[in-house]
């Protein structure tokens, strides 16, 4: 087996959402939910198909992010793996709506950070073995820290 890494490719504003499913249904489960959150949210995606003609498959309402969406699922080229793009919304927003997909088997990551994707290739394919999310942490949140984080959270509305 060898060992790769695929960077994610998007703008710094756009969040995306990596998972592995189990069948074709997929593009079409993920474009329902995710057409039905809101009226303003843009997406795209895109699906590698593990067997028959083996396509990235495609769809969204945002003809930039299916294009993103279609870029960066072939490069990480893992059968069964989706990525979707999101703007003008967040993961935290779709998130529990998109695993209970029934095809949906994992989510690796949803996250707006710069990403890497750790791939094993053998002469099968591709499978996706982790992500690399983000930079390692500096240190520990301090008192003030802590108080920046909660102040955080309810501007945004997420706690009271």
């Amino acid at each position: 087996m060898e060992l790769k890494t695929v960077q994610i490719e998007k703008p710094e504003d756009v969040n995306f959402i990596l998972g592995q499913s189990h069948f074709i249904k997929t593009v079409e489960d993920l474009y329902e939910v995710l057409v039905g959150s809101s009226p303003h949210l843009k997406f795209g995606v895109a699906f590698c198909e593990a067997s028959g003609p083996r396509l990235v498959r495609q769809v969204g309402n945002d003809e930039g992010l299916v294009e993103l969406a279609v870029k960066n699922a072939q490069a990480i080229g893992a059968g069964h793996c989706f990525i979707v793009f999101l703007k003008d919304g967040y993961p935290v927003n779709v998130l529990n709506q998109i695993k209970q997909v029934p095809e949906v088997c994992r989510i690796f990551c949803a996250t707006a950070n710069p990403a890497q994707i750790v791939i094993g290739e053998t002469r099968q394919g591709r499978a996706i073995l982790g992500v690399v999310d983000g930079g390692s942490p500096l240190g520990v949140e301090t008192d003030q820290d802590i108080a920046d984080r909660k102040a955080m959270l309810r501007k945004f509305g997420y706690k009271l």
